[in-house]
């Protein structure tokens, strides 16, 4: 599962590397990027910590990374996505995530579902996953609309022992994701 790069019409989505720092602090800090589900944007450290632990997990045959997403035409890193393994949240695994977060200037134009849907078509065709999930809190409404248009079915409910807020994992499988036609 070592991380590839994947192309979209307006999307790169690469490995992270060291030189992402400055520009992935500058959108960590954002009190939206992560408003779900930490209410806050992180420190200066919590990204460092946050581009150590993908990088690893990059390179790590076993487990899937998040991907730096770039504009196409510009390079300038918009934010990331791509799967995970969600182990904080242990009754869901053995499960594949796939998640985004972008910067405030990024949001409303499509780029969250067109990143998700190349993780997506990398998971399902190229790594043979058969079923992935992506979970979110129901009081995060634009997420769950991404959810919709990527086809993942209702959600179950669950709870986050480290945080309060419920949580709803909704799950697509490939054969869901072929017969879309996608």
């Amino acid at each position: 599962m070592v991380i590839a790069t994947l192309e979209t019409e307006r999307l790169v989505l690469r490995p992270f590397t060291v030189a992402d720092l400055a520009a992935l602090v500058g959108l960590q800090a954002e009190e939206t990027f992560w408003w779900y589900p930490l209410r806050r944007g992180m420190t200066d450290d919590e990204t460092a910590a946050f581009l150590d632990r993908v990088i690893d997990q990059s390179s790590d045959p076993e487990r899937p990374a998040f991907h730096a997403v770039t504009g196409r035409a510009t390079g300038s890193l918009m934010g990331w996505a791509g799967l995970s393994v969600p182990d904080f949240l242990p009754e869901i695994l053995p499960a594949i995530e796939v998640g985004w977060r972008l910067g405030i200037e990024f949001r409303g134009k499509g780029y969250a579902t067109e990143a998700a849907e190349a993780a997506l078509r990398w998971g399902f065709e190229e790594l043979g996953i058969d079923e992935i999930v992506s979970i979110y809190e129901p009081e995060n409404v634009a997420s769950g609309r991404v959810m919709d248009r990527l086809g993942f079915g209702p959600g179950s409910a669950t709870t986050d022992p480290e945080r309060d807020p419920p949580l709803l994992v909704r799950r697509l499988t490939s054969d869901t994701w072929r017969t879309a036609g996608r």
